[in-house]
C-alpha cells in the first residue's frame, strides 16, 4: 500500500502540478484512482493553482488596516496590474487582512497555511498566480496611536505605531514615511557595520578627491564623518523634514506634541522582486502561431 501510493503521488503530481500533500488527500479521497484524483484536484482549483507556480507575480496591492488595538500591514501580488485592481483581488486582499487580525499567525508559512483555501479560490477564479508575500501584525496600548496610510490605491502601505495619542500626528508620519522611504528612526538605530562601511565608502572617495588629498588627516577625518552624517541624514526618520511641515524636522515636530516614533512598516508593491522582462511583439506573435 505505502510504495504503491507514493508511485501514485509521482504520476499525479506530474499529470497536475499539485503539492505532494494535495495529491495524497486526493487519492485517499478517491480510492486511489488516478482520473478520480484528477477530476478532484481540478474541482477543488488545486491543479489549476499549482501550474500557475512557476509564473512571476510582481504586480498586486499593500493594504494596511487597524481593529482596535491591533492592526496588520501585508501585500498580495498578482502577475499584472490590471488584476491587482479588480473587485476580486481586492475582496481576497481585505479577507486575508481579516483572518490575519483574527488569528494572528507566527510566520509567513503559518499565514500562508492558514489562508491557503482563499488563495486557492481566488486563483480558478482570477486565472493569475497569486502569492501572499509578507505580512505584520502589530498590537499597541491604550497610550498609544497607530498611523496608517494607503497611498496611491494600495501601491505603497505604512503601519507606524507611536507613543502617545495622537492619531492626527500619527496619520501624518505615515504619509510622511510614504513619501521619504526612511530607513531607521533615529542614528542610533544604524548598525555599526553599516557605518564603518560608509566611512570606507567615503575614505576612498576623498582619496580620488583631487580637492582633499593633501588635507591634513585631522580635517580630513572630520569631512568624511560630516559626509557619513550626511548620507545617514537623508534615511533616517528624526533627521528628515517633515512632509506636511517642512519647516521642521521630524525629531522637532515629536518633541513638540511629546510624543516619539516605536516603529514602522512600510511596504512598497514587489519592491525587490526580479521581474520578467517581456517582448509584447513577440508574445503576440508566439500567441498567433500555437
Amino acid at each position: 500500500m505505502a510504495s504503491n501510493i507514493i508511485e501514485l503521488i509521482k504520476v499525479l503530481r506530474e499529470r497536475t502540478g499539485a503539492g505532494m500533500m494535495d495529491c495524497k488527500a486526493a487519492l485517499l479521497a478517491n480510492d486511489l484512482d488516478v482520473e478520480k484524483s484528477c477530476e478532484w484536484l481540478r474541482e477543488k482549483g488545486i491543479a489549476k493553482a499549482a501550474k500557475k507556480a512557476s509564473r512571476i507575480a510582481a504586480e498586486g496591492l499593500t493594504y494596511v488596516v487597524a481593529r482596535g488595538n491591533d492592526a496588520v500591514i501585508l501585500e498580495v501580488n498578482s502577475e499584472t496590474d490590471f488584476v491587482a485592481k479588480s473587485d476580486d483581488f481586492k475582496k481576497l486582499v481585505c479577507e486575508v487582512a481579516e483572518l490575519l487580525l483574527d488569528k494572528k499567525p507566527a510566520c509567513i508559512n503559518c499565514a500562508k497555511e492558514l489562508t491557503a483555501e482563499l488563495f486557492t479560490n481566488a486563483t480558478v477564479k482570477i486565472g493569475e498566480k497569486l502569492d501572499f508575500r509578507r505580512f505584520e501584525v502589530v498590537t499597541k496600548t491604550d497610550a498609544q496611536s497607530f498611523g496608517a496610510y494607503i497611498h496611491m490605491g494600495g501601491k505603497i502601505s505604512v503601519l507606524a505605531l507611536v507613543e502617545g495619542k495622537d492619531d492626527e500626528v500619527a496619520k501624518g508620519l505615515a504619509m510622511h514615511i510614504a513619501a521619504n522611504n526612511p530607513t531607521y528612526i533615529s542614528k542610533e538605530n544604524i548598525p555599526a557595520e553599516t557605518v564603518e562601511h560608509e566611512k570606507k565608502i567615503q575614505l576612498e572617495a576623498a582619496k580620488n578627491d583631487p580637492k582633499l588629498m593633501n588635507q591634513p588627516e585631522e580635517r580630513l577625518v572630520k569631512i568624511i564623518e560630516g559626509k557619513v552624517n550626511k548620507t545617514f541624514s537623508e534615511v533616517v526618520l528624526l533627521s528628515q523634514e517633515y512632509l506636511l511641515d517642512p519647516s521642521k524636522k521630524v525629531e522637532q515636530l515629536l518633541k513638540e506634541k511629546s510624543l516619539s516614533v516605536n516603529s514602522f512598516v512600510r511596504y512598497a508593491v514587489g519592491e525587490g522582486i526580479a521581474k520578467r522582462e517581456e517582448n509584447f511583439a513577440e508574445e503576440v506573435a508566439k500567441q498567433t502561431q500555437q
